[in-house]
């Protein structure tokens, strides 16, 4: 997060100031990546278009830090549908599709080796069902607070609680089954 600097740093960006924009990329572009990972091969793509609509936008956002970043992750969310959507009509499989990646099987990219450890991760939260590796994502790794999680995901406060609960639960239960080690870690790290 930017933090104390947050508002100057917009103001700039918001001006047409390239350096400050690019400090506003730099600083959430990683977990809005790790957070579209949910999609597969997408993320990048989506990436790029929600930062596109993010520029067209940019001079009329108003709000602090956690505004902005809700802003960011709620484009992002609504580009990935919409990519989403369209890949299924694409892949034949219509309507059924209505979240991105919902009706679509893994990517077999995504199952194949283990990169690095963050990678890993990102693997064990897919696998939690959708609604849970959503609210872990976007609580844990975009560092939303519960209620502009719920409202992204048009949720109460309490279901996005249990649903980040319950997926923290069921990555710590997926980790003891593999008895991940911190010497395994840094051998994965090589």
């Amino acid at each position: 997060m930017i933090g104390a600097d947050f508002d100057r740093v917009l103001a700039d960006a918001q001006a047409g100031d390239e350096y400050a924009f690019a400090r506003l990329w730099r600083d959430l572009n990683p977990a809005l990546l790790r957070y579209l990972s949910l999609g597969g091969e997408m993320a990048e793509e989506v990436a790029a278009e929600t930062w596109t609509t993010v520029v067209r936008g940019l001079t009329r956002f108003v709000g602090d830090e956690t505004a902005w970043r809700a802003w960011v992750f709620t484009t992002a969310r609504r580009r990935a549908v919409d990519a989403g959507r369209k890949r299924a009509r694409e892949a034949g499989l219509g309507w059924r599709a209505t979240t991105w990646g919902s009706d679509i099987a893994p990517d077999s990219a995504d199952e194949v080796i283990e990169a690095e450890t963050t990678e890993d991760m990102l693997r064990l939260v897919r696998s939690l069902p959708a609604a849970q590796a959503e609210a872990v994502l976007l609580r844990v790794v975009a560092g939303l607070p519960v209620a502009e999680v719920a409202e992204l995901l048009g949720r109460s406060p309490g279901s996005v609680r249990v649903a980040c609960h319950r997926g923290l639960e069921g990555l710590a239960r997926k980790l003891a089954k593999q008895d991940v080690t911190e010497s395994d870690l840094r051998a994965l790290r090589g």
